[in-house]
């Protein structure tokens, strides 16, 4: 299973970038993926979640109203769209897959926990004021 991350990039304060995680070597049509990144100095933080479907979302309080998260099962793609992007955002962005498997990365929904086993190298995005 490998997930493959894109899209990142260096951009001012205010602008936009669209992140995608390219899914191969196995489906995760049938789970959740979500979003993570790194801050500099700061531990890995969960940014967003999409159920298996692509209906239900979940975000963190920190990117809510800016970030949207989305899916293509039929490309086996997940998509972060940022808009309104702040220096506070500079961070490396990983992508992460549920399996079914346990021993993950777990988060606490609204609807459930979601455990994240397989992950992406990670995107790097850089936001200048």
């Amino acid at each position: 299973a490998q997930l493959v991350e894109s899209g990142g990039g260096s951009v001012q304060a205010g602008d936009s970038l669209r992140l995608s995680c390219a899914a191969s070597g196995r489906t995760f049509s049938a789970y959740a993926m979500g979003w993570f990144r790194q801050r500099p100095g700061q531990e890995r933080e969960f940014v967003a979640i999409v159920g298996w479907s692509g209906t239900s979302t979940y975000y963190s309080d920190s990117v809510k109203g800016r970030f949207i998260i989305s899916r293509d099962n039929t490309k086996n793609t997940m998509y972060l769209q940022m808009n309104s992007l702040k220096p506070e955002d500079t961070a490396v962005y990983y992508c992460a897959g549920e399996t079914g498997e346990a021993g993950g990365v777990v988060v606490e929904t609204p609807e459930g926990q979601a455990v994240f086993v397989s992950w992406g190298q990670g995107t790097q995005v850089t936001v200048s004021s």
